[in-house]
């Protein structure tokens, strides 16, 4: 009977002592979970303004909410009575260790951050990067799709696509067409550059701003090299490239406009 009381006596101190304890912890982690379910709405909110893509915006909020929880659990536990200090040791040292066997990992996540907030380029954008042309097909986090003009899917490492140099050809809106021709000096130029304007006067896809540019880039004795310099939209830039000179050269056999010859 007197072991009993003396159980009993035990349990109530040990109850007097954690009971409040345990009643403080439920009470910050409920609070802690609201708290962080605010902020991660908050954080939500301020990326939607921003505009930051979508899935940056759920992987960020993913992280943000773990590592939020992770620091709440941390605290709970202290209050409970539990020794976090190893713990946390522990936590940070295995840290370091997955960051260091993730180093590249790590980079191109960084990349992929850097490309998603600051938006160098994005979906449909037609891109030129270490020596590839294509059309971002699709920013992950760790690498961005890119099929190129012949139909091929290039992986860019974000690391290495956020360091390096980035021609974004749809950012401005038009592309100037550089089309090249070398044309005999029989061929009177004033009356190509008419037809050569008339011509991509009517073909819609061209531009009227900024206006269509025919100029000489070389003169030889037998020969001369005319430039034609349209601007239309990045995904005509082919049409109108090939288009352009297929019309020119039934044109040209269609018409006479060679040199008028010197009166005798």
């Amino acid at each position: 009977m007197q072991r009993l009381q003396e159980y009993s006596e035990r349990f109530m101190l040990m109850a007097m002592e954690y009971v409040p304890k345990v009643l403080l912890a439920i009470a910050v982690l409920l609070i802690g979970l609201w708290m962080v379910q605010k902020v991660v709405q908050l954080s939500m909110r301020l990326m939607e303004r921003r505009d930051l893509d979508v899935s940056l915006r759920t992987f960020l909020n993913s992280l943000l909410s773990i590592g939020l929880k992770v620091l709440l659990f941390i605290s709970v536990a202290g209050l409970l009575g539990i020794h976090t200090t190893s713990f946390v040791a522990i936590l940070g040292a295995a840290s370091l260790a997955v960051g260091l066997a993730l180093q590249g990992s790590l980079s191109n996540f960084a990349g992929g951050v850097l490309i998603l907030f600051f938006k160098p380029f994005r979906v449909g954008d037609m891109i030129e990067a270490q020596g590839q042309i294509g059309r971002v097909k699709e920013i992950l986090i760790f690498n961005t799709l890119v099929t190129t003009l012949d139909n091929k899917t290039v992986i860019y490492p974000n690391g290495a696509l956020s360091n390096g140099t980035i021609i974004n050809y749809s950012k401005e809106g038009s592309l100037r067409v550089d089309i090249t021709m070398d044309l005999p000096n029989t061929i009177d130029f004033v009356k190509f550059r008419t037809l050569a304007l008339k011509i991509m006067a009517d073909d819609s896809r061209i531009l009227d701003e900024p206006a269509p540019i025919i100029s000489l880039l070389k003169i030889a004795p037998a020969a001369f090299t005319v430039a034609l310099r349209p601007y239309t939209t990045v995904g005509n830039y082919w049409p109108v490239f090939f288009t352009i000179q297929d019309k020119l050269k039934m044109a040209m056999d269609q018409q006479d406009i060679s040199k008028t010859p010197p009166a005798s």
